[in-house]
């Protein structure tokens, strides 16, 4: 929803933030431009990214799990490379 509301820039403050395109993850505090995508056997994505701190210089890469919600398949649940759910995501209206 906040991901959404923020697509062509900040317009509300929101924490919970989080814009998932085809070429890039943003959150309220980063953002994270794809460099590689992986399909797996289950049908997840895994991406490779270099992300941009809020606050801090340079990029770090790092790695999402992109899949279908369980409770939900119109929405997909990103996760970190240690399996944190970073939140949900659905279609921009």
């Amino acid at each position: 929803k906040y991901g959404c509301i923020n697509k062509n820039g900040q317009e509300v403050a929101a924490d919970k933030m989080l814009l998932l395109t085809d070429k890039e993850l943003v959150t309220a505090a980063s953002a994270c431009t794809f460099s590689d995508k992986q399909t797996q056997a289950d049908g997840s994505l895994v991406v490779t990214a270099k992300c941009e701190a809020e606050g801090e210089e340079g990029q770090a890469p790092t790695k999402f799990t992109i899949k279908r919600s369980a409770k939900n398949a119109k929405k997909l649940v990103v996760a970190d490379e240690e399996g944190n759910v970073m939140g949900e995501v659905s279609r921009c209206k």
